[in-house]
């Protein structure tokens, strides 16, 4: 088992990913320096490991985790190899996230091709674990939602990743996976003075993950309606982004954790999603990580 750990509160961030690549470096040791415990990024195409690297050599103890590496974009052998020269320069500081993507996103650019997920999901793992320097499965967690990819992750990975859920999830999943296997959801974050304000950020951005049948389907199986989905309803929404002040945000935040969460990684949005919202994460740092 690795030394990979996490605790606390880290931020996930589709900045630090595929913004400016001087303000990536410079904002994660910005963010180590706030205490943030992990940075967390997606993976939706593009030199994935360049931008780890990059994110490690930047900071000296924060972990750098995938948010996911999308299974389907990656072979095995090179995501081990990686992952292996990685940690041999950094340290045990990369937590790979794995996750089998949606259906729309990968059949758009292969028809036919999304089917299946947790036969693939084995797959790549055998192919970790067949590699020549085998990633560890205490180096890997799983963008696990459903019991079945959750039954998989606690047997062969450290945990579980799962993004855009309610701290109920949280619970059901820690109930399901026991006391051990790392917990560490993500949590939609926008700090404003009122909900139109919030819903002005956050309801296109919601309505796109909602299109998403993994997601919609996970929700509804987590008591939420088809009408709140499609209609992306106050209950919905409230479920799913922390909106107003600090406190708002550390109080969902509280939440997960009391739900048995090891360690949450909050996503900022702003109005303006493509600007790393550096001034935002220092607001909420005394908050989420003071002790």
């Amino acid at each position: 088992m690795s030394a990979v750990e996490l605790s606390g509160v880290g931020v996930w961030s589709q900045q630090l990913r595929y913004g400016d690549a001087a303000e990536a470096a410079e904002a994660a040791a910005e963010l180590e320096e706030l205490g943030y415990t992990a940075q967390w990024i997606p993976d939706v195409g593009g030199p994935l490991f360049d931008a780890v690297g990059a994110l490690l050599a930047a900071t000296r103890r924060t972990v750098v985790a995938t948010g996911i590496l999308n299974l389907w974009m990656h072979e095995p052998a090179d995501a081990a190899a990686a992952h292996a020269s990685l940690t041999a320069e950094h340290g045990d500081r990369f937590l790979m996230g794995i996750g089998v993507s949606h259906a729309p996103l990968i059949d758009a650019k292969e028809a036919g091709r999304y089917r299946r997920p947790l036969a693939a999901m084995t797959a790549f793992l055998d192919g970790l674990d067949a590699a020549e320097r085998p990633v560890p499965p205490g180096d890997r967690v799983l963008a696990a939602l459903g019991p079945k990819m959750q039954a998989t992750a606690k047997e062969r990975t450290r945990g579980v990743h799962p993004y855009l859920v309610p701290p109920e999830h949280t619970r059901r999943t820690r109930e399901a996976l026991g006391e051990g296997p790392l917990v560490l959801p993500e949590q939609t974050a926008i700090l404003c003075g009122t909900r139109d304000e919030a819903r002005a950020i956050g309801t296109d951005w919601l309505r796109n993950y909602l299109s998403l049948p993994n997601y919609a389907n996970n929700l509804v199986r987590s008591g939420f309606t088809t009408e709140d989905v499609e209609q992306v309803s106050d209950r919905l929404f409230d479920a799913l982004i922390a909106w107003g002040d600090e406190e708002a945000v550390k109080r969902r935040v509280d939440e997960h954790r009391d739900a048995g969460a090891d360690h949450v990684c909050v996503q900022v949005l702003t109005s303006d999603q493509s600007a790393f919202p550096r001034a935002e994460w220092r607001r909420l740092a005394p908050a989420l990580v003071a002790g």
